[in-house]
């Protein structure tokens, strides 16, 4: 399973290392992908919750603007 997080609020590599951490922490992630550049996450992993990816991003300070 696959899901893209368009977030916003990210303007550095930290930033980018933050939403990282984070995301993996997320129950059933296997692997994140995420790009300062398109201001998006990529995350794969079994039976991912939305709500879940979309938590852990705002608990490291940016907005998760969608999760699909």
């Amino acid at each position: 399973m696959e899901k893209t997080i368009k977030i916003e609020g990210m303007g550095c590599m930290n930033c980018v290392k933050h939403v990282s951490a984070a995301l993996e922490k997320v129950e059933g992630v296997n692997k994140v992908n995420v790009s300062l550049d398109d201001g998006m996450a990529k995350v794969e992993g079994n039976d991912l919750n939305d709500q879940a990816l979309a938590n852990a991003v705002m608990e490291a300070g940016y907005t998760p603007v969608s999760v699909r």
